[in-house]
């Protein structure tokens, strides 16, 4: 049993379960002549993109003490983003280094290039 697609020559589409070697039935709608027609179909899930570096543990804490199974996860999906960046350039963010990630810098790390922030003052 397959499932087709089929249309009219009046525009009536609609699907039937049958043998692959029954014939094609008539419209239901006007009693017209069909035919096969491209399966419309749809993706199941969803497409899911590696975090960016930004994203991923910054400290050792983060690395739950180094557990093996979950950095090598880390490293698997880093080597993915890596891959889909020199595939896709335009999703490749800021490639400087992070000089410093924690306290007032969590929201906005500081980069290598930026300008020194004055002690005491609000990060960029």
């Amino acid at each position: 049993m397959a499932i087709y697609d089929l249309r009219c020559q009046d525009g009536h589409r609609f699907e039937v379960i049958q043998s692959f070697t029954a014939p094609l039935p008539d419209c239901p709608y006007c009693g017209a002549a069909t035919g096969k027609i491209p399966s419309r179909f749809a993706l199941a899930g969803r497409a899911a993109t590696p975090p960016p570096p930004e994203m991923m543990p910054q400290t050792w804490r983060g690395t739950y003490g180094a557990d093996r199974e979950y950095v090598a996860g880390l490293r698997r999906t880093a080597e993915a983003r890596r891959d889909l960046e020199e595939r896709h350039p335009e999703l490749a963010g800021d490639r400087r280094p992070v000089l410093a990630h924690e306290g007032r810098y969590e929201q906005t790390p500081l980069r290598a290039g930026d300008p020194s922030p004055s002690p005491g003052s609000a990060p960029p």
